[in-house]
């Protein structure tokens, strides 16, 4: 019997790859998505990606989302504290797997098994350590479609926030950016991927500067 698993969702493109390569190559029984939400303006933290299109993100691949409500600010404590919640919530589920979309950062692989060796739960990381520019395109030979909603100006233009994910971008991100984003360049929101039942119609709405982070506002159409 296939280990029961959950996703920790991101409303990415790195977690729509990772729970594609769950599924089929790993053939984990996922049933179920967790993703943290900034309760104060009720989006997805640091992706800015408002709820609804998160709560649509779930509909299309036909999995519950266990939202997990950050304050804002989040010290550090409660935002372990919840994350230890959702986890608790997890094993109640039945789930011994718990899928990442994290590509080569160590430290935040070993904070994620540090948090989860108390529990029975193995996190598991099916992106790990490919090289990015590869991955980058496979994502998007495999229909990922996805929207920068969120640029770090420090890293790369501020004019790529509302763009697509897709050749031309690539092509034209600087040398030092990282093809997949990986070091905070940009966050995205998938609105079709594999396992989506069809596309989220999204517009691209306001782009604003907040906390030294440039964001494009998605909104959905119907």
């Amino acid at each position: 019997m296939p280990a029961r698993a959950w996703m920790s969702w991101s409303s990415g493109k790195d977690s729509a790859l990772a729970l594609q390569r769950a599924r089929q190559d790993l053939e984990l029984d996922v049933v179920g998505m967790v993703c943290t939400v900034n309760a104060d303006a009720d989006r997805v933290a640091m992706h800015a990606v408002r709820r609804e299109l998160l709560v649509a993100q779930g509909e299309r691949l036909g999995l519950p989302i266990h939202v997990v409500e950050l304050p804002w600010p989040c010290p550090n404590a409660e935002y372990e504290r919840l994350i230890a919640a959702a986890v608790d919530n997890a094993v109640a589920d039945g789930v011994t797997r718990m899928i990442f979309g994290d590509l080569f950062l160590d430290d935040i692989r070993v904070y994620r098994e540090r948090m989860l060796a108390p529990t029975p739960i193995t996190p598991v990381f099916p992106l790990w350590g490919e090289p990015t520019d590869r991955l980058a395109v496979e994502m998007i030979d495999a229909g990922v479609r996805a929207a920068l909603t969120c640029v770090d100006p420090q890293q790369i233009s501020g004019q790529f926030a509302g763009r697509a994910f897709d050749a031309d971008l690539l092509a034209d991100l600087p040398p030092t950016a990282d093809p997949c984003g990986e070091n905070g360049e940009f966050h995205t929101f998938v609105w079709d991927a594999p396992g989506f039942s069809s596309p989220i119609p999204v517009a691209l709405g306001e782009i604003v500067t907040r906390d030294n982070f440039v964001f494009a506002d998605l909104t959905p159409t119907s």
